[in-house]
């Protein structure tokens, strides 16, 4: 991450300078070695930068957003599997409309619970 804030500081550098980007490719693969950027992001960044961009910080990424892990959602899954501990996951996920890989995740690490039965899931407390 502080590698990849460096290059976009030094591309914007190169960018002042006057550099093309084919300028620009070498000079940065000559400082960061294989840490380097590739050529396609380094020409995407070095025409922001001459496009008028001053920040060198990440952009906000279009996606999923990250929150399908709330509170909220933990405490469903909790509520569930107080009622009955041998729901598999996948009948947890579709149960509450979450994906399989967040309940797994809020079972092991958020709830701290663990799987005994191999037929059917039966989860308890880590110790």
């Amino acid at each position: 991450m502080q590698r990849s804030l460096e290059q976009r500081m030094a591309i914007k550098f190169c960018v002042k300078l006057e550099k093309s980007a084919a300028e620009t490719i070498p000079t940065l693969k000559k400082a960061f070695g294989v840490d380097c950027l590739s050529d396609r992001q380094i020409f995407r960044l070095h025409k922001a930068f001459a496009e008028g961009r001053e920040d060198v910080n990440d952009e906000n990424r279009a996606g999923r957003p990250s929150t399908s892990r709330s509170d909220d959602n933990v405490k469903r899954v909790c509520d569930l599997l107080n009622t009955d501990r041998r729901l598999i996951v996948r009948l947890i996920s579709e149960t509450l409309d979450i994906t399989k890989t967040i309940v797994h995740e809020i079972v092991s690490e958020s709830l701290g619970m663990r799987k005994v039965g191999e037929e059917l899931a039966v989860f308890q407390y880590a110790k």
